[in-house]
């Protein structure tokens, strides 16, 4: 019978928050004037491709953006490694899958940020000395790496079995969901009288989203759709709370197969794309006085 302490170490799920933890504690060296993660990489916009990558920290802004991106794979690949290793993973099909969706989705994102597509305010488009734009903001990144894996996935799927030892989509955001979780929770500390201005209406938001529209949702999505339970639970948690991080969440906590999962977060960055675009107007017009309502209203997708 495995013992406590061995599931606590053969468990995705424990990895996730191994892993996130360590990347946060190494995050707090700030507080002691020693930046230990500055050095990792950032996308900007842009249209001179030289000018793509910088590191994330100024007191990093000697070093080249380039080796600041090469510098993040390796650190990425060595940690995720460690977790590979425990979970009894195939080590060396891991590194192979994993550098390959690691630069797929570096030339995604990138693509996604270049000016002409990202770029959506009239500042901007000054700066960066263009006359049109798409107005896709960054995330249109998402769109194009979802594109790229439909094609993968359908038209080439002998390599798409090659990636598969490090397709983990759940564990990669089980793991981003413990660092933003610890991040929020500094921040909260060092802002206690915005976290007493909004503390009403944050619970005002939980009861809304966890017992009035997670269950409406899940009765909607199995009553009349006929979802399974498998596939209603992680579309409530998506549409009531938080989008993709909950549905993966969810869908983690009851088992679902992985391309339920895949299926639900395709369908919010589709949506996110297409919201964003007219979001804004609307809560100029509508919600110009209520700043944290638009805001919010904006962030769901």
């Amino acid at each position: 019978m495995e013992s406590a302490k061995d599931g606590l170490f053969k468990s995705e799920d424990w990895w996730s928050v191994w892993i996130g933890l360590f990347i946060f504690i190494l995050s707090l060296g700030v507080m002691g004037g020693f930046d230990l993660l500055g050095w990792g990489f950032k996308i900007n916009m842009w249209t001179d491709f030289t000018k793509l990558v910088s590191p994330v920290s100024k007191d990093y802004a000697t070093l080249s953006g380039w080796v600041s991106l090469l510098l993040t794979y390796v650190a990425f690949t060595a940690i995720l490694c460690v977790g590979i290793k425990a979970l009894g993973g195939d080590l060396k099909k891991f590194i192979y899958g994993f550098t390959i969706i690691f630069w797929l989705t570096f030339v995604c994102v990138a693509i996604g940020h270049q000016a002409n597509i990202a770029v959506n305010n009239p500042a901007d488009m000054e700066k960066f000395g263009i006359t049109w734009s798409l107005k896709l903001t960054g995330e249109a990144g998402l769109i194009v790496a979802l594109l790229g894996g439909l094609v993968i996935g359908n038209f080439f799927p002998g390599f798409a079995e090659t990636l598969k030892e490090a397709t983990r989509p759940e564990w990669y955001i089980k793991t981003a969901i413990v660092i933003l979780g610890a991040l929020i929770g500094v921040k909260a500390a060092g802002a206690l009288g915005l976290a007493s201005a909004v503390m009403f209406r944050g619970l005002c938001a939980i009861v809304e989203a966890y017992l009035i529209y997670w269950a409406l949702v899940y009765l909607v999505a199995r009553k009349y759709f006929r979802f399974s339970k498998e596939w209603a639970a992680p579309l409530a948690s998506d549409i009531s709370i938080c989008g993709v991080s909950a549905a993966i969440a969810t869908g983690g906590a009851i088992r679902s197969r992985p391309v339920i999962l895949i299926m639900v977060s395709s369908l919010v960055v589709v949506f996110a794309v297409v919201e964003l675009l007219f979001l804004p107007f609307l809560a100029q017009s509508l919600l110009y006085r209520e700043p944290m309502v638009a805001g919010a209203w904006m962030a769901w997708p």
